[in-house]
């Protein structure tokens, strides 16, 4: 299991919180999604088959795409 926090700058409201939970926990392999608004980070729990490419790419594509992986 991996878990990965990247920056989403595009996050303004409770609908894009929403959105982004929404969409990516259908990804299959995605055990977790935790969108904040205040931080505008969003962290994600997965197993294979999901992956980093897949997450950041279905970000792009649903318009909040991630500036950068947080490292802790």
């Amino acid at each position: 299991m991996t878990t990965v926090t990247y920056s989403v700058p595009a996050i303004h409201c409770g609908h894009c919180t929403h959105t982004i939970e929404m969409e990516v926990g259908e990804l299959q392999g995605v055990r977790s999604v935790k969108a904040d608004l205040n931080t505008k980070k969003v962290e994600i729990t997965f197993d294979a088959p999901a992956s980093e490419q897949k997450i950041k790419s279905l970000l792009a594509e649903i318009n909040y795409p991630a500036e950068g992986l947080i490292t802790l």
